[in-house]
């Protein structure tokens, strides 16, 4: 069974540098910038998990995880901190993929 994740940051150039890093097997990656490509996303399948980064403001972040639990009563959110900042996101998300593989 495939674990769906969806990676949300501020800068498409973090997330998708750090989609095309995680190579796991049996967990698919997504990106999302902003609310609209979180509800995109959702709208084309399932999300298991959202792994954030803390570059989005802390309003934004918000609004994203209240849309997150709106549209899914499943769907898992994983928050970064704020100290680790861009060059966080890969390890972070590579940490909570390693997990979902069982490794």
């Amino acid at each position: 069974m495939t674990v769906n994740v969806l990676l949300v940051g501020l800068k498409a150039a973090v997330v998708d540098a750090a989609r095309e890093q995680l190579g796991v097997p049996g967990v698919e990656f997504s990106s999302a910038t902003d609310i609209d490509d979180v509800r995109a996303a959702f709208a084309s399948g399932t999300v298991d998990h959202v792994v954030m980064g803390a570059g989005l403001d802390l309003a934004a972040r918000l609004d994203i995880v209240n849309e997150v639990f709106a549209l899914s009563d499943e769907t898992t959110v994983h928050m970064k901190d704020r100290a680790s900042g861009p060059d966080g996101f890969l390890p972070f998300a590579r940490s909570i993929a390693a997990a979902l593989a069982g490794g």
